[in-house]
């Protein structure tokens, strides 16, 4: 499918929210991917399985606003009829005028070194389109069951929490999908902060080589990977919750600029936000 197929095809039947996608009342067979990571925590006063369902909840509620939604655990990729938010439209601003800097290279199978980006562009985009608790733009409908590539780590406290997410976008989007790779779990045996973003860091490294291998597995060639992760102490007697997620959504009408929905491939982040009338 061409783009302009895809986000065409990728406007859901709410004017306010986003919906999930392969819900009733979408514009076509397209999808939009939106990335996020955060932690959050809950004092352990409670039981194992109600501080992990509130601190999972408030990983969900802070940062780009994905609250109250049925997250459904779905394999991780955005495929041929499918658009990254922030990356095809919407850019994000320093990918779309190229001044994005990369963190490092992999050198794929057949020889050719990719560049490793920074993901924070893309979360900053997942955040301008869902927005926040306290200040929400379109996020996805209350009670909507969203398919979402996702992973998530709860760990009692003392310790620290971390996620990550990698996200590789393919050569010949025609023919291969884009691979989402996520990771969470928790650091008790790093006792420094210089440790424990020695150890993020390196994971990092670990999570390209991986990207590279799984495109290896399928031949897929990746033109460039987008990394990042966040990380959070949790003390003792709380209950911490790392989480990873790239909500398959389709888009809120309302964030359709009047132009239509394949503008937006055209547009960059701000750009967008005045089409639509965003702060």
């Amino acid at each position: 499918m061409e783009l302009e197929d895809v986000v065409n095809g990728a406007v859901g039947p709410f004017d306010e929210y986003c919906d999930g996608y392969g819900n009733a009342g979408a514009s076509g067979l397209g999808y939009v991917s939106v990335l996020k990571l955060q932690t959050g925590k809950v004092r352990a006063d409670m039981d194992k399985v109600l501080e992990g369902i509130v601190s999972y909840d408030r990983a969900e509620t802070l940062g780009a606003y994905v609250g109250q939604i049925n997250m459904v655990a779905a394999s991780s990729f955005c495929g041929l009829n499918g658009a990254v938010w922030g990356y095809h439209l919407a850019r994000a601003e320093s990918i779309a005028d190229a001044s994005i800097q990369p963190l490092f290279y992999r050198q794929r199978g057949d020889g050719v070194k990719i560049p490793v980006y920074s993901v924070e562009p893309l979360l900053d985009a997942g955040r301008a389109l869902f927005g926040t608790m306290g200040e929400r733009r379109f996020p996805p409908l209350p009670g909507a069951h969203v398919n979402c590539a996702v992973k998530s780590h709860t760990v009692k406290g003392p310790t620290s929490i971390w996620c990550a997410i990698g996200l590789a976008m393919a050569e010949d989007r025609q023919r291969d999908s884009n691979l989402f790779v996520e990771d969470a779990g928790d650091a008790p045996h790093l006792e420094s902060d210089e440790d424990r973003m020695a150890y993020l860091e390196n994971l990092m490294e670990h999570m390209a080589t991986s990207i590279v291998l799984c495109g290896d597995d399928s031949s897929v060639k990746y033109k460039e990977i987008f990394l990042g992760y966040r990380t959070g102490w949790i003390p003792e007697g709380y209950v911490g919750c790392a989480l990873t997620c790239a909500p398959y959504v389709v888009l809120a009408r309302n964030a359709v600029p009047p132009a239509g929905a394949a503008a937006m491939l055209s547009m960059k982040l701000s750009e967008w936000e005045a089409a639509v009338r965003l702060p």
